[in-house]
């Protein structure tokens, strides 16, 4: 039988770890806000193929003029709002599902892409995000004279 000190202190490190894994690149962890900075989070596909990184983000409801997206020291934002309707209804009830209000969405892009060819594009509530890669320098011959 083999004797395993007990350290108290290792599980709360591992806590504290973990939970620095699951807040990690949450919006207001990274700015050093304890506010959440979004009332929703659109959901996101991302797709990598040779030439290209592909994000489509689901965001029905918002008008394309009303997103911002924006590159920065390797960072992709997303943010926006969908802006609720003020319905009165004397009777019955009432019941909203969808979410309403302001949405972030921050991605770490990698070494490979190309932030200065960038280009977005929405159709019918689906924001296509387009990130081209860097075109790989081609190895060559070099004689020898």
């Amino acid at each position: 039988m083999t004797l395993v000190r007990y350290q108290p202190w290792n599980s709360m490190e591992q806590l504290r770890r973990e939970m620095e894994r699951l807040f990690e690149g949450h919006p207001s962890a990274e700015e050093g806000s304890s506010i959440a900075t979004s009332d929703w989070v659109p959901a996101v596909d991302i797709q990598e193929n040779d030439k290209e990184f592909l994000i489509h983000a689901d965001i029905p409801g918002v008008d394309p003029d009303d997103i911002d997206v924006h590159m920065e020291d390797g960072m992709l934002t997303i943010k926006g709002e969908r802006e609720s309707e003020s319905k009165e209804e004397k009777e019955g009830y009432k019941r909203i599902e969808r979410q309403r209000g302001s949405f972030y969405r921050r991605f770490s892009l990698p070494d490979t892409a190309n932030a200065d060819k960038i280009s977005a594009k929405s159709k019918h509530g689906v924001l296509e995000i387009t990130i081209p890669k860097q075109e790989k320098s081609q190895p060559r011959k070099i004689e020898v004279k």
